[in-house]
């Protein structure tokens, strides 16, 4: 059994959920995911998606749990328990407070348009920001292919400039703080 979701079986997955929709609803990527998305990693275990809106969030949980859909994780939601789709609400991820509205133009890249379901990733500074703000291993690692592969797109002082006012905003600013100077360690070597 495969237990890692490419882009095509993601975009199937989420076409089955447009085809059950009644009204909209915006979903944008982020993590692992959204580096999916773009065509940086093949494929991802689980499935990070900030819902913006709260009413949206409110329609579509409902949705899901109406389909089967069993709370697995603080955000995670499952039906066949094997692939966890992460709902994050609002602007946030996980812990995160992002802050610039995600669907404000600039603050994430559109890549589907269904009948019912818009599909877009997040912006590579507040990908970065929020795997940074994590820090494990993984986010480290895919901050690192984020950067190797997008560095040209990418300016490193708006980048340390946000991260540092996001980091403001945060009960753990200097742990945070920290995971960014030794990311920028990293790329230095």
């Amino acid at each position: 059994m495969e237990y890692r979701l490419d882009k095509e079986k993601l975009l199937q997955e989420l076409a089955v959920w447009n085809g059950l929709l009644k009204r909209r609803v915006r979903l944008i990527a982020c993590g692992g995911t959204a580096l999916t998305l773009l065509g940086i990693k093949p494929s991802t275990k689980d499935v990070d998606l900030i819902v913006p809106e709260i009413k949206e969030y409110d329609y579509l949980t409902r949705l899901l749990k109406d389909l089967g859909y069993k709370a697995v994780t603080g955000a995670g939601v499952s039906r066949d328990g094997i692939f966890i789709f992460d709902l994050f609400r609002g602007n946030r991820v996980h812990t995160t407070e992002l802050i610039e509205p995600v669907l404000d133009q600039g603050n994430h890249i559109p890549v589907k348009e269904f009948s019912q379901l818009y599909l877009g990733v997040l912006n590579y500074y507040d990908i970065l920001i929020s795997k940074l703000f994590r820090a494990t291993s993984v986010d480290v690692e895919d901050c690192l292919l984020l950067f190797k592969t997008k560095h040209g797109e990418i300016d490193m002082d708006k980048l340390i400039d946000r991260f540092r006012v996001t980091a403001s905003f945060d009960i753990s600013e200097g742990s945070v703080l920290k995971n960014l100077k030794h990311f920028l360690s990293v790329l230095e070597k």
